[in-house]
C-alpha cells in the first residue's frame, strides 16, 4: 500500500501522461486493464497465491506488434515491465509492483514442422499445448512435468523434465527464439543470428527481453511410454533412498526418476489407514525399446510398496498427472540446491525434515541430473550449474495465508541446512524461492558476460525479472 491510501499500481497508474496513455490504448488490439476496473484483480492474479502484487497496468498482447508497443509504452514513461507467459514462476515474476505486465496468455499457437522435426511455440503457450500438439506426429521437445506450466518461464530458466537426462534442459532444444529487447526492436537469435543475445536468453532468464516465440528441436517420443509410480512407507525410506542412489549410477538416458519425500493423501487410490502418513515415492518413465521391468527392478524389489501405480500410458498423460497437485492458487515456496553427490546425509535430512513439514501437501524432492544436460560445456549458454548430478528441492506447498511463515521458515531452514553440506553448490533459477540468494550462486563463471549483456541491451534495467542480472552503473561525466 502507497503512502496516500492507494496501491503501488494506483499511483504508477496516476503518474502516467493521459495522452501518452490514450495514444498506446488506440494502438493496442489486445485488452489493458487499469487499476480500478473490474478485470483489472483478475488480470494480476498468478498461480502462486502468496503472490499480491499490483501494476500500473496489464497489457494482454494479441500480437508482436502489441508486446512492441507496450515494451515502448513502458521505457517512455519510466515503467517497470514484467512478463507473463504461464504466471507459474514460484516468486512470481510475471507481476511487479507498480510495473506493466506484459501479459502473453493469448499468444498460445503452436506449430509443428514435422518433416524439420521442429515446433514454433508463442511465449503465452503452455507446455500442454505444445505436447498436445507435437504428440500428433510421435514427437516431443524437453520440457517441463507439469502441463499447465508455462514454456517461457521453464525453458528460460533452464527446463527440467521427465526427457532431460536423454535431450537435455528445454533450453538445450531451442533452435530460435524471437525477441523484443528493450528498444523496442524485434531480433531473431540462434547459433548464428544475435549469438550473444542467444547465449544470454539460454538461462538468463526474462533479463533480456520479451521472448514472443520459441522454436524447439523434436525428438521421437511415444505416443506410449511406461511410468513408474510406487510409494513406500517412512520405514523403508531410507532402504528406498539407497536403491535409488545404485539405480542412478548406472540408469539408461532413456530411463528418468525422481525420488521425493511426502505424506500420503487421502485418495481411493491409497489405502486408508495410510493417509496422512510419511512416505517416500518415485515418479519416473522408461521409453523407446527400454524393458521398463528390468529398468525399475531394482526399486520395485528393495521393499513392497503401499501403492503402485505403474503402468504404460500415454505421454501426454505422463506430462499431466501432477496437474491437480499444483492448482492455481494455492500458496508456494520452493527453494532449491545443486549437489555434487547424494550422500546419507542428504537423505537424512529430507526424511527428517518431511516429518516435520507444517503442511501435508509439501514435498522434499531429490532429482536425478546429468546425462545430455551435462554434456554441454557450462560457457556454451548462461546455465552454469551442469555439472551437478542431482538437486534437492523444498516444495512447501500450503492453503491458508494464516500458514505463511511456518511453511516458509520449514523451506528455508531445511535448504539452509543442505547448504551447509559440503557437497552443496549453488541453485536452481525455476526454484528460487523469492530470489533472495545471490546471483553468483545461480550463474557461476557466467555472472559477468551476464552483466555486460544486461548492459548492452538493457540499459535501463527495463526488465528487472528475477533481481540477479543488472547493468553496470553508468559513469558520471563531470560537467
Amino acid at each position: 500500500m502507497g503512502i496516500t491510501g492507494r496501491t503501488s499500481g494506483e499511483e504508477s497508474f496516476a503518474a502516467l501522461s493521459n495522452d501518452a496513455l490514450d495514444a498506446f490504448e488506440a494502438s493496442f488490439r489486445g485488452e489493458i486493464y487499469r487499476p480500478g476496473e473490474d478485470e483489472y484483480d483478475n488480470a494480476r492474479q498468478v498461480w502462486n497465491g502468496m503472490i499480491d502484487r499490483y501494476p500500473a497496468l496489464v497489457a494482454r498482447c494479441a500480437g508482436v506488434a502489441d508486446v512492441v508497443a507496450s515494451v515502448n509504452f513502458a521505457r517512455e514513461q519510466g515503467l517497470e515491465v514484467s512478463v507473463r507467459g504461464g504466471g507459474h514462476n514460484v516468486a512470481g515474476t510475471a507481476v511487479r509492483d507498480g510495473a506493466i505486465v506484459v501479459d502473453l496468455t493469448d499468444m498460445n499457437a503452436v506449430r509443428v514442422d514435422p518433416e524439420a522435426r521442429t515446433v514454433r511455440a508463442e511465449g503465452g503457450a503452455t507446455l500442454g499445448d505444445v505436447d498436445r500438439e507435437t504428440q500428433l506426429f510421435g514427437l516431443a521437445t524437453a520440457l517441463g512435468a507439469v502441463s499447465e506450466t508455462g514454456i517461457a518461464g521453464l525453458t528460460l530458466n533452464g527446463g527440467y523434465g521427465h526427457l532431460s537426462r536423454e535431450y537435455g534442459l528445454a533450453m538445450d532444444n531451442l533452435v530460435s527464439v524471437d525477441v523484443v529487447t528493450a528498444d523496442g526492436e524485434v531480433y531473431t537469435a540462434s547459433a548464428d543470428r544475435n549469438e550473444d543475445l542467444f547465449w544470454a536468453i539460454r538461462g538468463g532468464g526474462g533479463a533480456f527481453g520479451v521472448v514472443t516465440s520459441f522454436e524447439y528441436a523434436l525428438h521421437e517420443v511415444g505416443p506410449e511410454v511406461y511410468a513408474f509410480f510406487a510409494w513406500y512407507r517412512d520405514d523403508d525410506a531410507a532402504t528406498m533412498m539407497a536403491a535409488f542412489r545404485e539405480w542412478t549410477e548406472s540408469a539408461p538416458r532413456e530411463a528418468g526418476l525422481l525420488a521425493f519425500t511426502a505424506h500420503v493423501p487421502a485418495l481411493e487410490e491409497f489405502p486408508e489407514e495410510s493417509w496422512g502418513e510419511p512416505a517416500v515415492a518415485f515418479l519416473g518413465s522408461a521409453r523407446g525399446d527400454l524393458d521398463a521391468d528390468d529398468v525399475f527392478r531394482p526399486l520395485s524389489e528393495a521393499a513392497t510398496p503401499i501403492v503402485d501405480l505403474s503402468r504404460p500410458m500415454d505421454y501426454v498423460d505422463l506430462q499431466s498427472m501432477l496437474d491437480e497437485d499444483y492448482p492455481d492458487g494455492l500458496r508456494y515456496y520452493w527453494k532449491s540446491v545443486y549437489l555434487t553427490e547424494l550422500t546419507d546425509e542428504v537423505v537424512d535430512l529430507a526424511i527428517r525434515y518431511n516429518e516435520t513439514a507444517p503442511s501435508p501437501l509439501s514435498t522434499i524432492d531429490l532429482w536425478h541430473l546429468g546425462g545430455a544436460v551435462g554434456e554441454v560445456s557450462q560457457d556454451e549458454t548462461a546455465f552454469w550449474h551442469r555439472n551437478k548430478p542431482y538437486m534437492l528441492n523444498f516444495e512447501a506447498n500450503w492453503e491458508d495465508s494464516a500458514d505463511d511463515d511456518a511453511n516458509v521458515t520449514w523451506a528455508r531452514e531445511g535448504i539452509a541446512e543442505a547448504r551447509d553440506l559440503p557437497v552443496a553448490a549453488g541453485w536452481y533459477g525455476n526454484f528460487p524461492g523469492l530470489n533472495e540468494d545471490p546471483a553468483k550462486q545461480l550463474y557461476g563463471d557466467n555472472d559477468e558476460r551476464l552483466v555486460d549483456l544486461k548492459t548492452e541491451y538493457d540499459p535501463e534495467n527495463l526488465f528487472p525479472t528475477n533481481g540477479t542480472i543488472g547493468p553496470r552503473a553508468r559513469e558520471r561525466s563531470d560537467e
